[in-house]
């Protein structure tokens, strides 16, 4: 179950970095770089619920369309470590991610329009769909796992520091 837990709140970090909100000319990861912390619930399919704590640090390049990623999140019964990289061209976002701590990856991939991105996060056994929405300096995320894992749903909140 816990690399299952890893997935889900993995699939939630990647997708909170990716913020459409930008200056014009400049990609969707523009105001993306820095540190940014906060936390969220991980609802389980048992009923009970656990808040996460997250950080986050990113790296922005590219003129904002490339985003490297280092996140540490945190409940009362487990953590994790995850890393990713995520690019943006024409409308679409894809990109990978990995979890060292319990040896899982995957791949991401959707669509940016405005202040909202939707989007797909898959690894082995593992797929979820994923809602992003960002308003200025906070970033809400909406996570619906559809196999592979004994969550629910992940909600989480970042704001930038």
């Amino acid at each position: 179950m816990l690399s299952r837990l890893t997935g889900a709140a993995f699939a939630a970090a990647t997708l909170m970095l990716v913020s459409p909100v930008y200056a014009q000319g400049a990609g969707p990861f523009a105001g993306m770089a820095g540190s940014w912390t906060g936390g969220g619930i991980v609802a389980l399919a048992t009923g009970a619920n656990e808040r996460l704590r997250c950080r986050a640090g990113y790296e922005v390049g590219g003129g904002g369309r490339t985003l490297q990623l280092s996140i540490r999140c945190a409940s009362d019964s487990y953590n994790f470590d995850l890393a990713s990289s995520v690019v943006y061209q024409g409308g679409a976002i894809s990109g990978t991610w990995s979890e060292s701590g319990h040896n899982v990856a995957g791949t991401v991939s959707g669509r940016a329009s405005g202040g909202t991105i939707q989007a797909v996060a898959q690894g082995g056994s593992f797929a979820a769909g994923i809602s992003l929405v960002t308003h200025g300096n906070r970033q809400s995320v909406t996570i619906r796992p559809s196999q592979g894992t004994d969550v629910t749903s992940v909600s989480v909140t970042l704001t930038k520091r």
